[in-house]
């Protein structure tokens, strides 16, 4: 948003346009007892040239390594136009367009959001967008819950291969709500769900099944035949998906026979910048049979009486969402400003655009792979496909070897061993189309001679495995 200087001139002209005395007018209603008074904890104020110098250092302190860190987070290019359109003030303080006669830009841009994602993800219908990820995954449980009528058990089916952080999310919001999630192991081997191990859930009443594709691991999982297998039982399919991967892989409502009933994810990857916590936004759709179930907002399309198209919230009525226990959901607001980045990047690269970036993606991740492995202490840890992501065993004690790339400004990967401590020293990788192939070079260099070090200096490590 620019900066718009006012000077005394300027302050006292409105105020005596608008019959105030001084700027503390403005407050009157505000009781004396209740005002604060001096805020004397605050620092003095700084020039322009200090605090850009200040927010430099500080931006400087926390470095710029280089990534090969994904996990849920994805270090993409970002073309200059999505957020120079963005942080515009017609959309930088939108808020969320309950008055649609005022808000058809911004109702027009959700709309065209929607479609987009719709298309992406192959399914019938998409929200305007909610927190992140996790809690969209959450959602998409209580709306299965809802509109599977034909189960009566409120039992989910939850691989361990999803996110770990998604699965915790899930499992704080639903627990209380009498919905129990079972935890599906991984093949050791392929680091995916074997179809075949679902049989002992034959007969059951099972309410939905979760799959993300690709999963946790970066491994694509067999979707189609869970996904005709989970609709057999009478349980609804929730697919989580990055939305970079579907420019190439079959999408959610076109798994199986029949297709996934709901699609959710985490829409960062769409144009919006790594950052330290976020924000991030997630994504859903569903199938039109469960429109009415699906949270947050929706919106619209129409013709006004002069046959001109407008658009509005549609389904739900405003009161619905603060409801308590009659709303849908009572966490439902959507992330506008970072939908507004998605649409806009999604519109610059087109379908053929984003086909590119995840190929790149692909092609990138597989040349890490084979450059890392090329060191007799690692190996890949699991003999399936993989997207952009996979993870990779070490054969020495996986703490040391990250220490010293960190120190080389290196972000070599996500330790596993915090959420699958059986996988022992297993780090995963991940490598975008920001990462040309010098930098692979280099984290195969430096990880070559850490490696090294740490083996001359008679740590005890075994070479891979055959």
């Amino acid at each position: 948003m620019p900066f718009i200087p006012h000077t005394d001139s300027d302050i006292r002209e409105m105020l005596a346009a608008i019959g105030a005395g001084d700027i503390e007018d403005l407050f009157d209603e505000i009781p004396k007892s209740l005002r604060f008074g001096e805020l004397s904890g605050v620092p003095d104020g700084m020039t322009e040239q200090e605090i850009s110098r200040l927010m430099m250092e500080r931006a400087e302190a926390d470095g710029r390594p280089l990534c090969f860190m994904g996990a849920g987070a994805y270090d993409h290019h970002i073309p200059a136009a999505v957020w120079q359109i963005t942080t515009r003030g017609e959309f930088y303080s939108a808020y969320t367009p309950y008055q649609a006669e005022a808000s058809q830009g911004t109702l027009q841009l959700i709309y065209e959001f929607q479609t987009m994602m719709a298309g992406l993800t192959a399914m019938d219908v998409s929200n305007a967008s909610l927190y992140d990820g996790a809690s969209a995954l959450a959602e998409a449980v209580l709306m299965a819950v809802r509109g599977n009528r034909k189960s009566r058990s409120r039992r989910i089916l939850v691989p361990t291969t999803v996110h770990p952080a998604y699965r915790k999310t899930t499992r704080t919001i639903v627990d209380n709500q009498d919905i129990e999630l079972i935890e599906v192991p991984y093949c050791s081997e392929g680091g995916n769900i074997v179809p075949d191990s679902l049989g002992h859930f034959e007969g059951d009443d099972i309410t939905a099944v979760v799959i993300q594709h690709p999963n946790f691991f970066g491994i694509l999982e067999e979707v189609d035949a869970i996904t005709d297998w989970a609709h057999r039982q009478g349980a609804l399919v929730i697919a989580i998906a990055n939305p970079t991967s579907l420019a190439l892989l079959k999408p959610p409502g076109k798994w199986g026979e029949h297709g996934a009933d709901i699609a959710c994810g985490e829409g960062q990857p769409l144009g919006v910048p790594l950052a330290a916590g976020g924000p991030y936004f997630g994504y859903m759709c569903c199938k039109q049979a469960l429109v009415r179930q699906m949270p947050g907002r929706i919106v619209g399309r129409t013709v006004d009486r002069d046959g001109r198209d407008g658009y509005t919230l549609t389904l739900q009525a405003r009161e619905q969402h603060i409801r308590r226990s009659k709303a849908t959901s009572n966490i439902c607001t959507n992330q506008g400003l970072l939908v507004t980045a998605a649409t806009i990047y999604m519109s610059l690269l087109g379908a053929e655009g984003l086909a590119r970036v995840a190929r790149a993606c692909h092609a990138s991740t597989r040349v890490l792979v084979e450059k890392l492995t090329e060191n007799e202490y690692v190996e890949p840890l699991f003999n399936r496909p993989c997207f952009h992501e996979t993870a990779l065993r070490f054969s020495l004690p996986l703490a040391d070897v990250m220490r010293p790339l960190y120190a080389h400004n290196l972000l070599p990967g996500y330790d596993l061993s915090k959420d699958y401590p059986e996988l022992g020293n297993a780090l995963l990788v991940c490598a975008t189309e920001t990462r040309t192939a010098a930098d692979i070079d280099l984290y195969a260099d430096h990880l070559n001679r850490v490696i090294s070090a740490q083996t001359v200096a008679g740590c005890p490590v075994k070479p891979k495995m055959a």
